[in-house]
């Protein structure tokens, strides 16, 4: 069966290495809880949660301004600073890449059967200062709003 081809999420022709504000959003697999409850990290969220507080010691110039980690979904602001190399070495979709394997590998570590990520991610490039402040009321408000939250999902 041929399935249709996917449309990419990314502005065509838009270089993501570029210096700016990135928002960030990381689904898990089917959307399943598996990082614990907002404010209340399991071990699977604190690995999700400590791997992205290490991002800057692995990819030089990027780092994180305001993150949360949601049961089943992460939202962070990244930033590529201007003054650093800006290749494909700096590319979002290389450091998301970077970010999920790592986070897989160590999850697998004492959970073997795990399947941790959608595929892909979502991005939005952070244009003004006004985008900015809404972002960052949105992840400060998410743990609160979780029920409203459209990757609600009840545990099972």
């Amino acid at each position: 069966m041929m399935l249709p081809k996917r449309k990419s999420p990314r502005i065509p022709g838009y270089d993501y290495a570029t210096p700016n504000y990135y928002f960030i959003t990381i689904c898990t697999h089917d959307k399943k809880c598996i990082f614990g409850k907002p404010n209340q990290l399991n071990r699977c969220g604190k690995i999700a949660e400590h791997c992205l507080l290490k991002m800057p010691e692995i990819n030089s110039g990027v780092y994180i301004d305001k993150y949360v980690v949601m049961p089943n979904h992460i939202h962070a602001i990244m930033v590529i600073s201007s003054d650093v190399d800006h290749s494909d070495a700096n590319n979002i979709s290389r450091i998301i890449g970077q970010y999920k394997m790592a986070v897989t590998k160590k999850i697998r570590n004492v959970e073997p059967e795990k399947v941790v990520w959608q595929r892909s991610f979502h991005d939005h490039v952070i244009r003004n200062r006004e985008g900015y402040k809404l972002i960052w009321q949105y992840i400060d408000n998410n743990p609160i709003k979780w029920e409203e939250d459209c990757f609600f999902i009840t545990e099972d």
